[in-house]
């Protein structure tokens, strides 16, 4: 899976989460939010959720706390 973490309205990191056959630049087009902080790929493990890789596209890569958040917004579906 890739996600891109946007930022929102409000300043919040939002993570984006699509299949690997969608490339970044097509999810990015589709979104709203004007600020794209960082992208990569997702993995699920046992402990939890991974970041890593890049955008060449987006020329992103996957930040350090992308995993926290996203963790976070699983484990906090109001979140």
């Amino acid at each position: 899976m890739k996600y891109i973490m946007f930022e929102d309205f409000s300043g919040a990191a939002v993570p984006v989460i699509f299949p690997s056959r969608i490339n970044f630049d097509e999810m990015r087009e589709q979104m709203p939010y004007t600020t794209a902080l960082s992208a990569g790929y997702i993995t699920l493990t046992a402990e939890g959720v991974r970041c890593h890789g890049q955008s060449k596209s987006l020329q992103l890569e996957a930040g350090p706390r992308d995993a926290a958040i996203i963790q976070t917004k699983f484990e906090d579906a109001e979140s």
